[in-house]
């Protein structure tokens, strides 16, 4: 199994929505945070050595047919050069609204580390390094936003246009179903992820 299709977008762009609709249109597993929180101490030490410059995506890929969300969004250029065939979703939305679910979330959390739980921190620190990775070292809404619209411009400019579609939530089946060549489903487009489900996802990091 190898990579297919991958998401440039950041997380709270829809990711998880988008990991749903991938899945279920026969481009699954589908890579997403989620599946490291599940698998911290596989997943976890691959992308800090990633992180460093030693990535192993076909270590860290292992099983998967498609990627999206952060860690895969810090390292597109890489992904786009190992996996030559697969095609790249730039998952999207306002930068506004983005800014403000992200600061109410993966910012509000990575920023408190006194909260982490113990079993959790090799985790959050991984993360952070992936978050600064994109975001630059600032977290204030002037710098993560300018890391927003600077991402976007990197990937519509570097990313052939046949090989590369700008989606959103909103946008829905049809736009997604044709860049890949499947079938419109009859289900209603994946809606979840919301800043009350993030934080029950990431209990399943107190668990690690």
């Amino acid at each position: 199994m190898t990579i297919k299709v991958f998401s440039a977008g950041f997380g709270r762009t829809g990711t998880l929505s988008l990991k749903l609709a991938l899945e279920e249109i026969g481009f699954g597993p589908c890579h997403h945070m989620k599946e490291v929180i599940e698998n911290g101490p596989v997943q976890v030490p691959l992308w800090n050595a990633a992180v460093e410059g030693r990535a192993d995506f076909g270590a860290i890929y292992k099983g998967y047919s498609a990627a999206v969300d952060w860690p895969t969004a810090a390292f597109w250029r890489e992904l786009a050069v190992a996996y030559p065939d697969a095609k790249v979703i730039l998952s999207t939305r306002s930068a506004e609204s983005w800014y403000d679910s992200i600061s109410q979330t993966i910012l509000s959390t990575l920023t408190a580390p006194d909260n982490w739980p113990p079993p959790a921190v090799e985790w959050f620190n991984m993360v952070l390094k992936v978050i600064h990775r994109s975001l630059g070292p600032s977290f204030d809404k002037d710098s993560v936003i300018a890391a927003f619209h600077a991402q976007e411009a990197a990937v519509k400019a570097e990313i052939p246009a046949s090989r590369l579609l700008v989606h959103s939530a909103k946008d829905g089946w049809e736009p997604l179903c044709a860049f890949l060549g499947v079938p419109v489903p009859d289900t209603p487009y994946p809606r979840t992820n919301s800043k009350e489900e993030f934080f029950q996802l990431m209990k399943g990091a107190d668990a690690m």
